[in-house]
């Protein structure tokens, strides 16, 4: 079996006073969509920050190809080829589509033009928005400008966070396509609410209920139990 890209050991992470997780492990595998599901408040989106290094642990360890990472700063995780996708997108609404990526550039080199193909051919939008500013986007193409930005760089890892809220199902439709091809150029670990979309780019799951890890597993042994999105996740019928 492949060594895991990312390991996550026994993680407590405080916000203020508040012991949001609480000894969580976790280990990301390549070729591999792994999603983070819950109810609101189980600690999905803390997991995602104290990975990025916007949190900082209290306990435990994280390894990034064997590295340890859980007491570097947000920009040097950043450096070493993890991109984060925040929950409000982070966008730059008064700049133009080229810009937001400009900003989000941290070096520009032979592979920087084969890498905007790339984005290109899976988000064909934002070539066609490219000198328009965000701010005029609609709403699944300001998400999808959030998820290509960090591919300008050479990022193995991709950390999403609810990528599917406020969208139409329509448009989320078109961002599972997207995100089905993105999968083949990176690792992508996704918090998602929505099961449907969470259930149809997952291959491997990891439940949290109230800052701990309950369940993790193969995807089809999710969609398939009807008793653990009852018990977890709320879903029935």
């Amino acid at each position: 079996m492949a060594e895991p890209i990312l390991k996550v050991e026994g993680i407590h992470t405080f916000i203020g006073k508040h012991h949001i997780l609480q000894g969580i492990s976790f280990e990301i595998y390549p070729g591999k969509v792994t999603v983070l599901l819950g109810r609101n408040g189980a600690g999905k989106t803390t997991a995602l920050r104290t990975i990025m290094g916007l949190l900082s642990p209290s306990q435990g360890t994280i390894y990034l190809k064997n590295r340890p990472i859980h007491h570097m700063k947000s920009f040097e995780i950043a450096r070493l080829g993890v991109g984060f996708v925040p929950e409000d997108r982070g966008l730059f609404n008064l700049l133009t589509v080229e810009e937001n990526f400009r900003v989000a550039l941290l070096q520009e080199d032979e592979s920087t033009p084969q890498r905007l193909e790339t984005i290109f051919e899976i988000f064909p939008d934002l070539r066609r928005f490219w000198k328009s500013k965000a701010g005029i986007l609609s709403g699944g193409q300001k998400q999808m400008l959030a998820i290509a930005r960090p591919l300008i760089n050479r990022n193995e890892i991709l950390l999403i966070d609810e990528p599917s809220k406020g969208l139409a199902p329509i448009i989320i439709e078109h961002l599972i396509e997207a995100l089905h091809k993105l999968k083949e150029h990176t690792m992508i670990i996704l918090v998602e609410q929505n099961f449907y979309m969470a259930s149809q780019l997952g291959n491997i799951f990891y439940i949290f209920d109230d800052g701990r890890m309950v369940r993790s597993g193969q995807m089809e042994e999710l969609v398939q139990s009807e008793e653990l999105k009852r018990k977890y996740l709320g879903i029935s019928g």
